[in-house]
């Protein structure tokens, strides 16, 4: 893998600083420490650090046609680029490398803007097109690779594979996005395009912008979206052989390398799929990686070992304490901006392991957005039966006042919150799910804000995130309740806070993570499955877990769903109690007006007396803090 950055003059061609533009790769360093390189025009600037994978020997970047007219810097790995080489040589294109990257290059020459569509793979790239006086920058259909722009008030376009990148640039302007703290508090994350800057985007996931010279506007452009085409006329067993061959043939495409290559294995169905394929696909045995804790309330390592053992793996596994939360200032400065998904730290944990012993990872990433694999979509498709019953005009007033009547009860298993359920049910189905996967709810939201941070606001609520997706829900996510979750959440979920987690965490440690899951084409084929195959009654991944049956151990495919979890509750009523005051409860953090002093100190004394359960909202507060703190410098 590697980092790109890049900095062009959208209005002439002033000179772009060699300092700067430097500074922007060195920072990414750790994205590719094998080699770096630059190249400077008037009015451009183009930047590229290199994890080398394929095509050791050659393959550097920035990387030219043949006549130095078109240049490209590029993230990621195609894994058709050797039938698009057969195909461009046929055109009568010559190569002087072995790179997917002079693949690019080329495709762009003949296929202009439609190059992206004929790519398979995870990718972000910038193409200078020096005769046309065109930029062209774009981003893989899921998102797997990130891609940051803005654009500064002295009217340079600066481009990076990370935040940090254009936080080295002097015009970059640190100005809080207040929207993205609502939403941030709400999810965790910061949905895309925006970040927690303002004027400064992610790139969305299937887009491409095409930049002119001279022309300032810049307007980016969905190239592709998961179709949700339903085929209602297969049947069970056609779609688990089906399913079987085309996983199969994406983690074929993803086993090139020149380097070590190997799989994480959580002990999950989808690291377990994963690796069951990469067995029947080579002789050699897999090279797995795993991580243990010492409490067996999150560790998942005796089911790994069971698939490991199965396919006679060269397992590797570490344990880590489950107090290892000696991470925490780190994690704010390895995402750029505020990120609460505490399973960054065993993530982080896993990536640092496997590179010891491989340079590139397969992973089961992706597996349960597209497929109803949460438990939050059997509760949701619950609710979603009754909700179905009554009309919204009835289901609003009872079941709101009974909401509001209801005692809180955090403390008892979910199917036992009346509360939270009669609220549920008084929403729209877009509103319930907002609610059903946000950190914080709406109720805590309006206390935790102050009063100046309401106005800020201005009537903006996260929930306008979701609901923007769902209107233009295409196919069956448009009809299904069911597609339209899983749609949801392959929007916002998926990208912005698995791919994000995985990406920052294994970049960190220069390993290169693939995750076949996400192959667009098994991606459009999932995506048309009808509902029954992918929530049937109470059982997530259906389809995917019958079609496993004979790859992987039955206690693997149907016991509880673990995730990859820390002890926050536990942390924050003990060995972090002290912390807690030092940031979020500090005068720095309390003066920023953002947030309800009182009501923070009323939720932590809550928490530690064992009233409510807060440790989510707690953890996100803490992150945003150590952003604040770190990079804002406040």
């Amino acid at each position: 893998m590697c980092g790109i950055a890049g900095i062009f003059d959208l209005s002439a061609k002033r000179s772009i600083d060699p300092v700067v533009l430097d500074a922007m790769n060195q920072v990414q360093f750790h994205r590719g420490p094998d080699e770096g390189g630059t190249y400077r025009e008037e009015g451009l600037g183009l930047a590229h650090r290199r994890l080398s994978i394929i095509d050791l020997s050659s393959g550097q970047q920035p990387l030219f046609n043949q006549d130095k007219s078109v240049c490209i810097v590029f993230n990621g790995e195609i894994y058709n680029f050797q039938e698009l080489t057969k195909e461009l040589k046929a055109k009568g294109y010559s190569f002087q490398t072995h790179s997917d990257t002079e693949t690019i290059v080329h495709a762009w020459e003949e296929w202009g803007e439609q190059c992206v569509e004929r790519l398979r793979g995870m990718f972000a790239f910038a193409v200078w097109d020096k005769n046309k006086e065109q930029l062209f920058l774009a981003r893989d259909r899921l998102g797997i690779k990130p891609f940051f722009y803005a654009v500064t008030e002295d009217n340079f376009l600066i481009f990076g594979s990370e935040l940090k990148a254009l936080l080295q640039h002097p015009s970059f302007k640190k100005d809080m996005d207040v929207t993205g703290i609502e939403d941030y508090c709400a999810l965790g994350y910061i949905p895309e395009p925006k970040t927690i800057y303002k004027n400064v985007y992610k790139l969305q996931a299937g887009h491409r912008l095409l930049i002119q010279r001279g022309k300032k506007q810049l307007q980016p452009e969905q190239y592709w979206e998961i179709p949700f085409e339903a085929d209602h006329q297969i049947t069970e067993k056609q779609a688990a052989s089906e399913l079987i061959e085309r996983l199969k043939e994406a983690v074929d495409i993803r086993m090139i390398a020149e380097v070590p290559l190997g799989a994480f294995l959580s002990g999950g169905v989808d690291s377990s799929g994963v690796v069951a394929m990469m067995s029947q696909l080579q002789d050699e045995p897999v090279n797995t990686c795993s991580i243990g804790f010492n409490d067996k309330k999150y560790n998942e390592s005796d089911y790994a070992q069971m698939v490991s053992k199965q396919y006679n793996t060269r397992h590797y596994v570490e344990t880590v304490e489950t107090d290892d939360f000696s991470l925490l200032d780190e994690l704010a400065l390895l995402y750029d901006e505020p990120y609460a998904d505490s399973s960054a730290i065993p993530t982080y944990r896993v990536c640092q392991l496997a590179r010891k012993n491989v340079t590139v990872a397969l992973s089961g990433d992706g597996g349960d957005e597209p497929l109803s694999g949460y438990r939050r979509h059997i509760w949701h498709m619950n609710e979603e039966r009754v909700r179905s019953l009554l009309p919204y005009s009835i289901r609003k007033p009872v079941f709101g006042a009974l909401g509001k009547l209801y005692p809180k009860a955090d403390w008892a298993p979910r199917i036992f919150r009346a509360k939270t359920t009669f609220q549920a049910l008084a929403r729209s189905s877009v509103e319930a799910y907002f609610n059903t996967v946000a950190i914080m709810p709406d109720e805590q939201r309006n206390k935790l804000f102050s009063s100046s941070m309401k106005q800020k606001l201005g009537g903006y609520q996260a929930v306008d995130v979701f609901k923007q997706y769902a209107r233009k829900a295409p196919g069956q996510a448009s009809e299904d309740p069911l597609a339209l979750i899983e749609y949801l959440d392959m929007k916002t979920y998926l990208v912005d806070d698995i791919l994000t987690k995985v990406d920052r965490a294994s970049m960190a440690h220069s390993l290169e993570v693939r995750v076949p899951m996400l192959d667009h084409k098994y991606i459009e084929w999932i995506s048309g499955l009808p509902a029954g195959l992918k929530l049937k009654g109470q059982t997530g991944k259906y389809i995917l877990k019958k079609a496993m049956e004979p790859y992987v151990p039955h206690d693997v495919l149907y016991r509880k769903k673990m995730g990859f979890a820390v002890p926050l509750e536990n942390w924050f009523r003990g060995p972090l109690k002290t912390r807690i005051e030092q940031t979020i409860l500090s005068e720095a953090f309390l003066d920023s007006g953002f947030f309800n002093a009182d009501y923070i100190r009323e939720m932590i004394d809550l928490h530690h007396c064992g009233k409510r359960e807060n440790s989510s909202a707690i953890w996100t507060l803490m992150m945003l803090e150590s952003f604040q703190r770190q990079i804002l410098n406040q």
